[in-house]
């Protein structure tokens, strides 16, 4: 069994994003939405620029967990809202996103993590939470 204690913090993790990034997650999800390579689409439906996939910064935000738990398979349970898209600027550079999580609660052999990801000041998810099997 892990030992784990209520308000212990993960280590945050930082993860750039690029639109590369989102070219190579279109083609492995399969979801060539044009907002995530063309800022000419992402401005006709009212978007500053080219977005990455919600369901990609779902996945890399879960790396918090994984990471740090060592077997993505003690994963038992993943929510998340979507608060806001990430940017992904044209300048060679791309975004940023940090990834913080802390354990909100442990009850029969089960840790409850909650997550935050952050750009800038920017929440990208709310009330992202994980499970994970501690034995």
């Amino acid at each position: 069994m892990i030992d784990v204690q209520i308000g212990q913090e993960l280590p945050s993790l930082e993860i750039e994003v690029t639109r590369t990034t989102a070219v190579m997650y279109a083609g492995a999800s399969g979801d060539f939405n044009p907002i995530h390579h063309s800022d000419h689409a992402a401005q006709a439906v009212g978007m500053p620029q080219v977005i990455i996939h919600g369901m990609w910064t779902m996945g890399a935000a879960l790396r918090v967990v994984t990471d740090w738990i060592g077997d993505p398979t003690r994963v038992v349970n993943y929510f998340v809202r979507f608060t806001k898209p990430l940017p992904l600027p044209d300048d060679g550079v791309g975004a940023k996103m940090l990834v913080t999580a802390k354990v909100s609660a442990v009850d029969e052999g089960l840790a409850t993590i909650a997550i935050e990801a952050k750009n800038g000041e920017e929440k990208l998810l709310g009330a992202a939470k994980a499970q994970v099997r501690l034995d």
